[in-house]
């Protein structure tokens, strides 16, 4: 096995795999210079906020998190093709690089943005969306992971508004940083991010190629024909999970409704740790018994129940196993009625707990983080 050597926030590690040896040391551009090139004054400055976001919390990710990320973020900014195949070296060198302009602007602060010689507040989204629709764009900024600042840029290619929310769809993205998630709900807006949820779709058929086994990401992708037709069948699938991505979100507006504002100031205020982790697992779990379930096994489409499944982070396996035990009946079955019939049951639970989270919030403010954790602990379903 080869080592590569990578630099990831100050901390040099040591990544054994089957690849070459990268050589740090070669001369290459600095990538504000290639990867800015043709960029509008308002992408720019979208990029810049992203860049620093980056600086800032790109350290918190594990390394084997951090490095397929960094790759996928390369195949974006190089605009390099998914069939074609990634050089390491190249890889290696725009790391590096990256990382340096990292160490550069890691102190600089966040910029409001700049349209038509107006200043507006980076994070008032409506205000400017009314000024970029025109444009046929969609912009949107707000806090991920860990308090993360997350922005994005993109190509608007439909817009809905419905009585509880408005939905917004981007195509072509201009602007974005490393993380890149495929929906946001922010008040009563709904972006959906359709470039964003193609190319994590690609990425998980390429986890699907590297450890061939059976499971809900193997039965999902066997729904479609990647065998012979990737383009079409990766075309298909995100048409597909651009509905599931959807009724998640409108469940995180349903789920906002019941737990309010003091629910977001909860999770800003908690350090890292598995405290937040769990919260968020709750919350999704809420978001989903709402909307997200219900509507797939309605649909019935073994495709979208096999990726909702494959998609299910640790954390809410470990906290919710009858959920996965109700999956694996409907696997041998074919009979949807466990799942359906813990839909009510689950929705009713992690209400429950999440009220009871606040409260301990409310009691221990930022110290409340142990007494959730035990909280959870001692309630899976």
């Amino acid at each position: 096995m080869n080592s590569i050597l990578f630099m990831h926030r100050d901390v040099r590690y040591v990544y054994y795999c089957g690849m070459q040896i990268i050589n740090l040391l070669r001369n290459y551009p600095h990538p504000l210079v290639i990867y800015t090139f043709g960029m509008t004054p308002l992408t720019k400055q979208i990029q810049n906020n992203c860049h620093i976001s980056d600086a800032l919390y790109a350290g918190n990710y594990t390394l084997c998190i951090y490095l397929l990320k960094m790759r996928e973020f390369y195949r974006w900014e190089t605009q390099t093709s998914f069939s074609a195949k990634l050089d390491n070296t190249d890889i290696g060198q725009w790391l590096t690089q990256r990382e340096a302009l990292w160490d550069e602007i890691d102190e600089q602060p966040i910029k409001n943005i700049q349209i038509n010689n107006q200043s507006y507040n980076l994070y008032d989204n409506e205000l400017i969306n009314k000024q970029l629709e025109k444009q046929q764009l969609v912009y949107s900024g707000g806090y991920g992971l860990h308090g993360k600042p997350v922005f994005f840029l993109g190509e608007l290619i439909h817009k809905e508004q419905h009585t509880d929310y408005t939905l917004l769809i981007s195509g072509k993205e201009y602007a974005r940083d490393l993380a890149a998630p495929p929906g946001m709900a922010q008040n009563k807006t709904i972006y959906i991010r359709r470039e964003s949820l193609r190319r994590f779709i690609w990425e998980k058929f390429e986890e699907s190629q590297w450890h061939q086994q059976e499971n809900p990401l193997s039965r999902a992708l066997d729904c479609y024909n990647f065998k012979t037709q990737i383009e079409e069948s990766l075309e298909k699938m995100t048409d597909n999970e651009v509905d599931t991505v959807l009724q998640h979100e409108i469940g995180e507006i349903k789920a906002g409704k019941i737990l309010g504002e003091a629910w977001e100031d909860m999770l800003i205020n908690l350090p890292a740790s598995q405290a937040e982790l769990m919260a968020r697992a709750v919350r999704d779990n809420i978001a989903d018994m709402l909307s997200t379930l219900p509507k797939i096994l309605d649909k019935n489409e073994a495709s979208q129940i096999h990726f909702y499944f494959a998609n299910l982070s640790s954390m809410r396996k470990l906290i919710f196993p009858s959920l996965y035990k109700a999956y694996n009946e409907w696997l041998e079955s074919n009979n949807s009625d466990t799942l359906k019939k813990l839909i009510p049951q689950a929705s009713d639970h992690w209400i429950k707990i999440a009220k009871q989270m606040l409260t301990l919030y409310k009691q221990y403010d930022k110290d409340a983080h142990s007494h959730i954790e035990t909280l959870i602990n001692n309630n899976y379903l």
